[in-house]
């Protein structure tokens, strides 16, 4: 951008659009009708055979299987008995499929065990030049480290960080630095016709209007501005004044139990930029993923992974390495203790706040929901009426009707937690 005026640049903030994109990976997808794929499992305890445990549980997950919707779909299904260590079921667990919103426990995990529990997303608030008679001749530079939590109170600190320094004019460049990430807006594989929010390391409010914002609090707080606003990276000379920071487990709770897609992201390029490459690219963060799943055993070639909030259509895993995965978080104390407190409870909070309230699952499943056209997903943890934890992954593909794969997924908990 050319230079251009203050007084210009305002009228230009105003005439910017502001509308916001609801996060939410349920779609429309006619769940009212009565549909072919139906689930027709209402007799599921209502049968006379008594077995023991683990016994009883496989025969009812078989007898889930039998269900109609598996003439037109297909389910990867695989639960791991952390307790006994060992698998207590499969069916189809290799089997390639699109995780849907379950890719973000792939990006949680991996985000944890590289950056560690104590990472904190940063931006910060920096300048060049000299400051007399309370002008500061120079340039400012916001410093973005994609922070998607960054807000109204964090702007009106930067502001403030300026007027401490007693300055109330500004005469040379305001710049935007958004060195840390590469420029491609979207990601791989998502869907030309869905409004997903930009990806930028400089936001506020989720949104892309970083410096506009930021030049009107200057105006709106005192402070003249004779300034252009352009692109540049910050020099290694500058001075750093304020630096905002969200913690990791603040990302993680509005990532997993809301299911945000930008949090997504941008934890996705966090783990890009601890490779030291800048601009951080999809690809780096792709790289160490790779290097998560050779650690735990398999081999990562198998497994396409595109994005971080599993958006794109490029993604494909198995139940398999769902469970895997679970299966290191839950034994890694730091990546336990950050990740479980973020996923939904069932019928407690987050995308499972309406399922599963009946008495063996409401509040005994945490797990990570997934939702995209034909794809419904479930992956997490609960615990079995005989006190053993439990680990799961549950991959619905090619099913039209998102509630039917829903309704699969909630009997197999109710399996998995109800008494012999």
């Amino acid at each position: 951008m050319g230079k251009i005026r203050w007084l210009f640049l305002l009228m230009a903030l105003f005439s910017l659009p502001t509308f916001a994109q609801v996060e939410n990976e349920v779609i429309d997808d006619g769940d009212n009708e009565s549909v072919s794929d139906s689930a027709m499992v209402d007799t599921l305890f209502n049968d006379s055979i008594s077995l023991p445990w683990p016994e009883n549980v496989q025969y009812r997950l078989r007898n889930l299987l039998k269900s109609d919707m598996f003439e037109t779909s297909q389910v990867g299904l695989m639960v791991y008995d952390l307790d006994a260590d060992s698998t207590l079921f499969a069916y189809n667990e290799r089997q390639l499929m699109r995780p849907a919103s379950t890719m973000k426990l792939i990006t949680a995990i991996t985000a944890i065990d590289k950056l560690g529990g104590d990472y904190q997303f940063k931006t910060e608030l920096c300048y060049t030049g000299k400051i007399e008679n309370r002008k500061l001749t120079g340039d400012i530079y916001c410093v973005g480290g994609f922070d998607p939590r960054f807000n109204s109170d964090d702007l009106k600190a930067f502001v403030e960080g300026i007027r401490k320094m007693g300055v109330d004019t500004i005469e040379g460049h305001l710049y935007a630095d958004r060195s840390m990430k590469d420029e491609k807006a979207y990601g791989e594989g998502w869907c030309w016709d869905d409004k997903n929010k930009v990806l930028t390391p400089l936001l506020i409010g989720g949104k892309d209007i970083f410096m506009g914002r930021f030049l009107n609090a200057l105006v709106e707080h005192g402070i003249f501005v004779d300034a252009s606003i352009d692109d540049k990276k910050k020099p290694t000379d500058a001075y750093c004044i304020v630096a905002r920071f969200h913690t990791i487990d603040q990302i993680l709770m509005r990532m997993l139990k809301e299911s945000d897609n930008l949090y997504a992201e941008a934890t996705f390029y966090q783990i890009a930029a601890s490779t030291g490459s800048r601009p951080a690219t999809a690809k780096n963060a792709r790289t160490v993923i790779r290097g998560l799943v050779e650690k735990i055993g398999l081999e990562p070639s198998k497994y396409k992974f595109a994005d971080g909030s599993g958006l794109s259509l490029y993604n494909y895993l198995s139940a398999e390495l769902e469970v895997r995965l679970l299966r290191y978080a839950y034994r890694n104390k730091n990546i336990r203790n950050h990740l479980l407190p973020a996923l939904p409870i069932a019928g407690v909070d987050g995308t499972l706040k309406k399922r599963m309230r009946g008495s063996f699952t409401n509040g005994n499943v945490t797990a990570k929901t997934g939702t995209l056209t034909g794809i419904t997903s479930l992956a997490g943890y609960c615990r079995a009426a005989n006190g053993h934890t439990l680990c799961f992954a549950i991959i619905n593909q090619g099913v039209m009707h998102g509630r039917n794969g829903r309704a699969f997924q909630d009997r197999v908990c109710t399996v998995l937690c109800a008494p012999n």
